[in-house]
């Protein structure tokens, strides 16, 4: 399916359209502020919960059928099975053959497709207005009555494990997040990586489909979001009619994971890799979970050092030091803590050394000087971009939704999370930089190209 990488909040490359604006640090007035959604949430008996949100703009409507089960829920032993349970979902229910269901929206003029996270699994379709009914259909169908033969799931291993080889072993650098996690964590399952490893997915067993949608594909673990052209009313009774029919789960969904203990001394690490061009340097430091107080400055933290080649540590690295041909940092802030952590690969001629000393000497710098006002406003409208062109379309609008009832488990958290961000300041980045990028829980990482150790190169 359409990605298994890491939900992001940020929207990005459509910055292009306002790239003129940002050049000038003016300040995010009322004028930017997105119009708040109008919705309406409800939990149908068996602990479905459904938010609708009328948007006649087009004729056309968006679902999104959020599952609170990502790859950090997947038993040991099994990792990658949430994402391939996500390939698994689209062989066949009941009533509807195996690979039916996305060809019967597209024989309408939809368009569908599903996504698996650490936190979650998302399936989604947008079609015209009149074909609600349809789509409400084959998800209630497939929650309820999904079925998986011994061949269906050899076949959708075999495309997984072909996923995996071509999105992750064989692309140059492609298996920088599976061995930077796998380093920063040791008890976490954010330690492993969504797409799983080779002997999990293969030791996946047909038992193992029925115990995880036993266990995590029920009403209650799950949010359906419709946003487009219908009437509240009689959507809510089509969704009640469909869906009010699949029975309520026979068990407690588990949330008992394990929790990562805090990190309390720096440590250094080099390892080889394959299909790896050049030498890479990564910084890593833990950071908090998404929805914490400290996120929103964390965010803007993250702007400042890593959004956009005019960002410090491109800016330091690449174009003033010259010791990186590429460098670029991310906070990963999602449901669990995370990490922030800070990439640069090693420009010929350069040491590890050096451009680990470098990224270091800017993510020290976040601490030791607010930054100046210019830069924090230049972050605040890359923020107010990505936030307003970020919710246009109807299935952006029900990510919105879906994410703040999901993950926050407060649907108002949609709309208020603007304001939030626009009032951080110039001394909540200082504070964050200083609690979350301390020197005693630093880990730098030195990943070489497999063999370079040997040589000497």
């Amino acid at each position: 399916m359409r990605s298994t990488h890491r939900a992001r909040r940020c929207v990005a490359l459509v910055a292009l359209v306002l790239g003129a604006a940002a050049a000038v640090a003016a300040p995010v007035d009322a004028a930017v502020r997105p119009t708040k959604f109008d919705y309406h949430i409800t939990t149908l008996d068996n602990g479905l919960t459904v938010i609708l949100s009328e948007d006649h703009s087009t004729p056309i409507v968006n679902l999104q059928m959020w599952y609170h089960v990502g790859s950090k829920d997947e038993p040991a032993g099994r990792t990658g099975f949430a994402h391939l349970f996500e390939h698994l979902m689209f062989k066949g229910s009941q009533n509807v053959r195996s690979d039916e269901h996305l060809s019967m929206i597209s024989s309408v003029g939809g368009t569908g497709n599903a996504y698996t996270t650490e936190d979650v699994t998302v399936f989604f379709e947008t079609v015209p207005a009149q074909y609600l009914p349809l789509v409400l259909w084959l998800e209630a169908d497939r929650m309820a009555t999904l079925r998986v033969s011994q061949r269906t799931l050899d076949s959708e291993r075999e495309v997984v494990k072909e996923e995996r080889r071509w999105r992750y072993e064989n692309q140059p650098f492609g298996l920088l997040s599976e061995i930077l996690y796998d380093e920063a964590f040791t008890t976490h399952p954010y330690k492993h990586q969504t797409i799983g490893s080779m002997e999990d997915i293969e030791a996946a067993s047909i038992e193992d489909v029925q115990e995880f949608f036993d266990t995590y594909y029920v009403p209650e673990n799950a949010t359906l979001t419709l946003v487009g052209d219908f009437e509240t009313d009689y959507a809510l009774q089509l969704v009640e009619h469909y869906f009010g029919r699949v029975p309520k789960a026979t068990k407690p969904v588990p949330r008992n994971l394990p929790r990562e203990p805090p990190v309390t001394r720096s440590r250094r690490v080099t390892v080889e890799a394959d299909n790896w061009p050049l030498p890479a340097v990564v910084v890593a430091h833990p950071i908090t979970y998404d929805g914490h107080p400290d996120a929103y400055p964390l965010h803007i933290l993250s702007k400042i050092l890593s959004d956009g080649q005019s960002a410090r540590i491109h800016r330091s690295l690449v174009y003033e030091q010259q010791v990186a041909v590429s460098a670029f940092g991310q906070g990963v802030i999602i449901e669990d803590p995370n990490l922030f952590y800070a990439v640069a690969l090693v420009q010929p001629g350069r040491t590890p050394e050096a451009v680990a000393a470098a990224l270091i000497a800017e993510l020290d710098r976040a601490k030791i000087e607010p930054p100046g006002d210019g830069e924090l406003q230049r972050a605040k409208n890359q923020f107010a971009r990505d936030y307003v062109i970020g919710r246009i379309t109807v299935e952006q609008k029900g990510m919105h939704l879906a994410h703040a009832q999901v993950i926050h488990d407060d649907v108002t958290t949609a709309d208020a999370e603007f304001d939030i961000f626009m009032n951080v300041s110039r001394e909540d980045v200082q504070r964050v930089a200083r609690t979350y990028l301390r020197d005693d829980n630093r880990l730098v990482l030195t990943i070489l190209p497999r063999g370079s150790r040997r040589t000497g190169q």
